[in-house]
């Protein structure tokens, strides 16, 4: 896997996985290290988001994909905060009734259709039991559906389980 277009998609949530949701005082990184050249646009949380996020998220060395009810808006107020450039933007659908199993998260097959069969890593806060067994059976590639506790939001034991599903994926 050397080339850009075999190295993994990383579909990425901002609120919980990026943005936090915990008590502001376990995140050290806000206000203070923000600039402030960067309103919060009405969001206060924007200034939860750390900004060594991004060198980190780019270090992994896989096509970032904004994964997020955010949309374009996540290239806007979250990209510069974080150092990130501006990103590919997983457009949703709009909302109906379709026949996906219960407790099947809305998100799952159109990432799984945006990979197309190629690897892929997901980041949110609200993958399920049934988003893996839905993925493990309908993704023709190797897939992490990874889940960040919202409360936290990345952590070095994160970023180190993403780490190693790379390795193991690069192996193959």
């Amino acid at each position: 896997m050397t080339s850009a277009t075999e190295r993994p998609f990383l579909f990425l949530d901002v609120d919980g996985p990026l943005i936090p949701f915990g008590s502001s005082s376990c995140h050290p990184q806000t206000a203070a290290a923000i600039p402030s050249t960067f309103p919060d646009q009405g969001n206060p949380l924007l200034k939860r988001l750390d900004p060594g996020l991004g060198a980190r998220l780019m270090a992994l060395g896989c096509r970032l994909v904004w994964a997020t009810t955010w949309m374009e808006e996540a290239n806007e107020a979250v990209s510069p905060r974080i150092g990130l450039p501006r990103l590919p933007v997983v457009e949703w659908p709009a909302p109906c009734a379709d026949e996906s199993p219960r407790g099947l998260h809305w998100k799952t097959r159109h990432l799984v259709e945006w990979a197309d069969g190629r690897p892929f890593i997901w980041v949110d806060d609200e993958i399920g039991a049934i988003d893996r067994l839905w993925v493990d059976a309908s993704h023709l590639g190797p897939s992490l559906l990874h889940r960040v506790d919202p409360t936290k939001g990345l952590v070095d034991a994160d970023f180190s389980a993403l780490a190693d599903w790379l390795r193991s994926v690069m192996l193959r």
